[in-house]
């Protein structure tokens, strides 16, 4: 049914119920799984000395080490799952990996926000069930 599931990650607890509940899925209709970290970089950046890159280099690779321990963990638990880490915006990274990877569903954790924080912070996963060709499983952190 679910030939390719999209897991994005971003390290919070919905993304961790999001992960178990991908993985119970991929087990059941034999799918294979993708673990997706996108990175944010801010749309701004501050004049001075040092490039934006210079001072997000080390936020980058500090991910980078953290997806790559996540994805061992993965693994672990559901042999042959793939990862994918990107720099940019996660809506879209999410969007394209969906659409470059030929993906059937996606399962994404959500933060539940509301109000005058949804306004200001917006929700990717939002604008993922908006915009995604597939369908998109969302799951709230038990917290939520």
């Amino acid at each position: 049914m679910f030939e390719h599931i999209l897991v994005p990650f971003d390290f919070g607890k919905a993304s961790e119920r999001a992960l178990d509940v991908a993985i119970d899925l991929a087990e059941a209709h034999g799918s294979r799984l993708t673990l997706l970290h996108v990175c944010e970089i801010p749309a701004y950046g501050y004049a001075g000395e040092l490039s934006a890159m210079d001072l997000l280099t080390p936020i980058i690779e500090a991910a980078e080490k953290r997806f790559r321990e996540l994805l061992r963990g993965t693994q672990a638990r559901c042999p042959g799952a793939e990862g994918a880490f990107k720099v940019g915006f996660a809506s879209e990274e999410i969007l394209a990996a969906v659409r470059d990877r030929a993906c059937a569903l996606v399962v994404m954790g959500t933060h539940g926000r509301r109000g005058i924080a949804h306004a200001v912070l917006g929700s990717v996963a939002e604008k993922v069930v908006r915009m995604s060709t597939v369908p998109v499983l969302t799951v709230r952190s038990s917290e939520s």
